[in-house]
């Protein structure tokens, strides 16, 4: 039997995709490889968000090229956002020939015949649809996790924002029938799954290009809610898009997760503007403040960009100001990274990086505090958690999140095993977990 291994960069939809291709290469007579040296097919699933993303790709490459020496016959295979794109598909074909199969992000559901027709005829494959086509129902899936699992519920993205690539490499919106959504939670429930996570570069546009039917994100997550399902997640939200009607619906039913990662990208309504991100620092402001009140117990984490090509002090401090206003549980920070292709790209940034560097590190300093903060408040409570194993950094304590998605640390015992919920006493917090221990 012919072994497999894939090496995935990027966000949850990637992990996901390579859930399906793993799937794809079971149901095709694959087994995983227990490491990358044993593998017959060596899978890298690629972002291209962020240039590092694209760094550490070409380095991957460079270092697959002994084991492609080794064994001749060892496909090697890049695959996802970057294979997307025209210029990167060219540097791997005239810098890494050890790479035998290169297939974007509309066409993953071909791996089993573009893996045939490789074999067949000893040759490349580089197969790269401009198109992203009609979505492609019931592949098979080799879940990460028997109680937790991604449901992607829409692909592409319309908003083309300045600096962001995914509407070039993952196409224009598209969303999957209501239907086949509610089969697939519904097998998902059945087979043991107590948490989903709906997927799409835009949950709250959901349902928009559905021909005859009004058919929205909020009415869909009401249908969900009705199942027998304890958590549902979803990621990720964009603030011009959240409506009323889905703060509502995540108010009424609990099962909906109190969590909400709402990117904000800058605190400048100039720099949003040039962003082209259609909402201001006050209407993201009073967004924040109704989301809080209808659902007090709800965390709030986001995306934030540091120097944005022309952002100046002010702008920054405008961001800081924002920051400490919502009061976020969390945020992914990074300093801005052009995209070829993007209009933002083109927008002369005379801010030099050490500039932006101590920005970042202001933001981060600030944030900590804020976090630290936030998950000192839940010191002495309970809380549900949903167990999830052994932790990654330290082997003597389990690991698991509650409903406002805090990582939470504790010594585990006969009582819990993974995939259980779980009640902890929170006895210790720190900037990014939380301590407890078992009741």
């Amino acid at each position: 039997m012919k072994k497999y291994h894939i090496t995935t960069f990027g966000c949850q939809m990637n992990v996901h995709d390579s859930e399906v291709l793993a799937g794809l290469l079971e149901k095709s007579g694959y087994s995983p490889a227990a490491s990358i040296e044993e593998a017959d097919l060596i899978l890298l699933n690629t972002c291209c968000v962020r240039e590092n993303a694209e760094n550490r790709l070409y380095g991957n490459i460079g270092n697959l090229k002994s084991l492609k020496e080794q064994n001749p016959d060892r496909i090697i295979g890049v695959c996802g956002c970057m294979a997307q794109q025209a210029t990167v598909v060219e540097k791997i074909r005239e810098t890494y020939p050890h790479v035998d199969l290169v297939f974007g992000t509309h066409n993953l559901h071909e791996l089993p015949r573009m893996l045939k027709q490789i074999e067949a005829e000893r040759s490349q494959l580089y197969e790269i649809w401009d198109s992203e086509g009609e979505i492609y129902e019931g592949l098979p899936v080799k879940r990460t996790e028997p109680f937790r699992a991604w449901v992607t519920i829409m692909y592409g993205c319309d908003n083309f924002c300045s600096y962001c690539i995914v509407p070039y490499v993952r196409g224009r919106e598209r969303s999957r029938g209501p239907e086949a959504i509610l089969t697939e939670v519904k097998e998902l429930i059945a087979s043991g799954v107590k948490e989903i996570t709906l997927l799409g570069q835009n949950v709250n546009s959901y349902g928009r290009d559905l021909q005859e039917s009004n058919f929205n994100f909020a009415e869909l997550l009401k249908e969900i809610s009705a199942l027998d399902i304890k958590r549902i997640r979803f990621q990720t939200s964009h603030p011009k898009d959240l409506s009323d009607e889905l703060i509502q619906v995540m108010a009424d039913h609990p099962q909906i997760c109190r969590h909400l990662h709402l990117p904000l990208q800058s605190g400048s309504s100039r720099i949003l503007k040039l962003m082209n991100r259609h909402y201001t620092k006050e209407s993201y402001l009073e967004l924040a403040e109704k989301i809080k009140t209808k659902i007090p117990a709800i965390a709030l984490t986001t995306d934030i960009i540091v120097g944005f090509p022309g952002e100046t002090e002010a702008d920054f401090e405008d961001t800081l100001d924002l920051v400490q206003k919502v009061g976020y549980d969390g945020a992914f920070t990074f300093i801005y990274s052009p995209r070829p292709g993007t209009p933002a790209a083109q927008i002369e940034d005379p801010t030099p990086m050490d500039v932006k560097k101590a920005r970042l590190n202001r933001l981060i300093e600030l944030q900590n505090r804020i976090s630290l903060q936030k998950n000192r408040a839940f010191v002495g409570s309970l809380t549900e958690v949903l167990v999830e194993g052994v932790s990654e950094k330290n082997p003597e304590v389990w690991s698991g999140r509650n409903t406002q998605n805090k990582l939470i640390h504790f010594k585990p015992t006969s009582k819990v095993k993974p995939g259980d919920l779980a009640i902890v006493r929170i006895t210790e917090a720190r900037t990014f977990t939380l301590e407890g221990e078992l009741l």
